[in-house]
């Protein structure tokens, strides 16, 4: 904070009033990573992926977004011929309900365009349904703390009859100083109707704000997925300890 006294101010001007909220923001981001992973599963077969995003907040706790990311796992893990990236569109609306406590609540859904998971003459025929998956969730935020359930409201991720499945997680954000943070995070995820999709995924990620936009971060993840259910269709275990380094410009 940087405190100004009238007595500096040339001509006995007085300090400028504060600068009122924006309407709204819009933000843009592109990076990459070495292996995206969503809830500790590799989602590009162990290969890096690019990734970008685009962001509007409304001053009034109302948001929209979008993310797109190449992925590898509707082929080789559910024998689609087609589906090679992801297109997630989000919204929702945040607020406080208190000094130092804040909630969000919202839907996002998983997009696979041109995917024809379970599809006659694929691999995975009728062993799988389309990739394309809903979910709605809500998060409770006190101080650095965070806690978030999310439930699909259909087949999750082409697992036939698994709508109502469901991921409940724990994070925390410390700020280390000099642009570092520190997070570590858990999570369980639930397959309805397949219990040996059944896991626990946990991680502790180190990021680096430069500056301009720029970051930069390095994550241990692991989880203790079932190999009998997370093997691809190429042998691939999918589900294994690894560390994930990204970057990523926001603008």
């Amino acid at each position: 904070m940087i405190v100004l006294s009238a007595l500096a101010l040339s001509g006995g001007a007085f300090a400028q009033d504060k600068a009122p909220e924006p309407e709204y923001t819009l933000s843009y981001n592109i990076g990459a990573v070495t292996d995206y992973r969503f809830r500790g599963i590799s989602q590009t077969s162990k290969k890096p992926a690019i990734q970008g995003g685009i962001d509007f907040a409304h001053k009034s706790g109302f948001y929209l977004g979008t993310f797109v990311s190449n992925v590898k796992w509707v082929k080789d893990f559910n024998g689609a011929t087609k589906g090679a990236y992801e297109l997630d569109l989000y919204g929702g609306y945040k607020g406080e309900i208190m000094k130092d406590l804040a909630y969000d609540v919202g839907l996002i859904t998983y997009r696979y365009p041109g995917n024809n998971s379970g599809a006659a003459g694929t691999p995975g025929a009728g062993l799988y349904t389309k990739a394309d998956t809903n979910e709605i969730y809500g998060a409770l935020t006190y101080t650095i703390y965070t806690a978030k359930y999310s439930r699909s409201l259909g087949n999750f991720l082409g697992n036939p009859g698994s709508s109502g499945s469901d991921y409940i997680e724990l994070a925390a954000g410390f700020d280390l100083g000099s642009g570092f943070t520190l997070t570590p995070h858990i999570g369980h995820q639930r397959v309805k109707n397949t219990a040996n999709a059944n896991y626990t995924d946990y991680s502790l990620t180190v990021a680096k704000d430069f500056g301009n936009g720029v970051s930069a971060s390095a994550a241990a993840i692991g989880s203790d997925a079932k190999r009998v259910f997370y093997t691809d269709l190429n042998g691939k275990y999918i589900g294994n300890s690894t560390i994930v380094l990204g970057v990523k410009y926001s603008f």
